[in-house]
């Protein structure tokens, strides 16, 4: 099953909003993450990254930023950049098994 983790061994159930770009030959792309008020927010542990996990194993990135509302943390939002065809590859199949984990679908804008 695919999950998304900030802490690792805890899973992020708030769904997030994913915005995808992918250069017109296809060799690069980006994924920006958007949580509102994440589980993460309420627990105490190191931040080190967002993992997406799978069967294939594990995506990271450190791109992770907080942020804040009237000095309280309400969003976070992680940037995924994907260097080539194959990191974009990998990372549609990992959206795929998400999304099928979490009842949702792909719409394109």
């Amino acid at each position: 099953m695919a999950s998304i983790q900030f802490i690792q061994g805890v899973d992020e159930d708030i769904i997030p909003t994913v915005r995808l770009t992918r250069s017109r030959d296809g060799q690069t792309g980006t994924a920006v993450f958007r949580f509102v008020q994440p589980k993460l927010l309420q627990q105490q542990g190191e931040i080190t990254g967002m993992y997406m996990i799978d069967e294939e194993g594990e995506i990271v990135t450190r791109e992770v930023q907080a942020k804040f509302v009237n000095g309280q943390p309400q969003i976070i939002e992680a940037l995924y950049v994907m260097k080539n065809a194959q990191a974009w590859e990998r990372f549609m199949r990992f959206m795929n098994r998400y999304a099928e984990a979490k009842g949702l679908s792909f719409q394109r804008s």
